[in-house]
């Protein structure tokens, strides 16, 4: 079984310059508090762009990101590319299925093919998990990589949005009570949730799941460990559904689908045992009937689509911050 807790060699050296700022976005582990409010604040000074009538800012005029999905997303990539463009940076969108890979070139071939094309960042999704760290490793340093999700492994952009929509919606980490539902084993967003919450301050966070999604020393990232869904969700503040990542299971590891929800499908009645004034999260996709019911998905307390919105903001703030060496001081500055 997968050791949810290896590490594939990432460290805040790799990711950060000698004067701690962020060079790379690979890996929420090993990264300060202090670093993390930093992405969170000038995201926040990023969402009132997107608030005013032109959305664009300079800061990445004349740079070139490149988006290098081996792996099939929706929200991850277009958010990444509106993102760059909103900081008026060229984007390259490179398409794997036709790209010289599918002809027999190498990784490493087409990554010098696209550092000579002056690309300032690479955004890398692949179903390996360490493939972002590598690549980090191979390239010039004047390319800066932002992991947009790897194997089980980790990914941060997504743990950083989630952890941008609690603060806007709840203020403070350290009094919140944080619950994630699912998939645990499969999930490289709950690993990067788990650690993000820990190190900004969370009070407790929870992760709740059948014992054949659980993974091996989950407990070691810093969390309470729940098989029964009543018991799981008592009173907490923040409810994150995690889909069932089907394409990733290797064997039976549920009897049915049905009987998932069943058990642990987010549903009105279910949510009634979390606090009253909750929020309900998912990363996306959602499959309805399957990890949570409609009208939770798209009820009063759901921030889902919010946690869209943020996502642009987000992914806008590392690539400004690794691209262009942005920091809280020059934005405020500039403001």
């Amino acid at each position: 079984m997968f050791d949810f807790t290896s590490r594939p060699g990432t460290s805040a050296q790799v990711q950060l310059t000698p004067d701690g700022r962020l060079r790379h976005f690979i890996d929420i582990d090993g990264l300060s508090q202090a670093l993390l409010e930093e992405i969170l604040d000038i995201a926040d000074s990023f969402l009132g762009v997107q608030q005013g009538e032109v959305k664009k800012v300079p800061l990445l005029r004349g740079k070139t990101v490149a988006n290098l999905f081996f792996e099939n997303s929706t929200r991850t990539r277009a958010t990444f590319e509106l993102a760059a463009k909103r900081l008026s940076a060229d984007v390259l969108n490179l398409d794997i299925q036709t790209s010289s890979t599918a002809k027999g070139e190498t990784l490493l071939d087409t990554l010098q093919n696209l550092e000579a094309m002056q690309a300032n960042a690479f955004v890398v999704r692949h179903s390996d998990s360490g493939a972002a760290h590598f690549i980090a490793s191979q390239v010039t340093p004047r390319v800066a990589i932002i992991n947009a999700g790897d194997g089980r492994h980790a990914h941060p952009t997504q743990a950083m949005l989630d952890m941008l929509t609690i603060r806007r919606h709840k203020g403070e980490f350290a009094p919140l009570k944080v619950a994630i539902i699912g998939d645990i084993l499969h999930s490289r967003v709950a690993r990067s949730q788990i650690l993000a919450l820990n190190i900004l301050g969370a009070a407790e966070v929870r992760v709740i799941a059948p014992r054949t999604l659980l993974p091996v020393n989950v407990e070691a990232l810093g969390c309470r460990v729940f098989t029964q869904l009543q018991e799981g969700l008592e009173d907490v503040d923040v409810v994150i559904a995690l889909r069932l990542q089907k394409e990733r299971m290797d064997g039976a590891l549920l009897p049915t689908e049905s009987e998932f929800y069943r058990y642990y499908g987010l549903t009105q009645e279910s949510l009634a045992w979390a606090h009253p004034e909750a929020i309900v999260m998912h990363p996306g996709p959602i499959n309805r009937g399957v990890e949570i019911e409609s009208a939770v998905a798209d009820g009063p307390r759901s921030v889902i689509l919010d946690q869209v919105t943020n996502g642009i903001a987000i992914r806008m703030a590392v690539l400004s911050m690794a691209v262009s060496g942005q920091t809280r001081q020059r934005m405020q500055a500039s403001a």
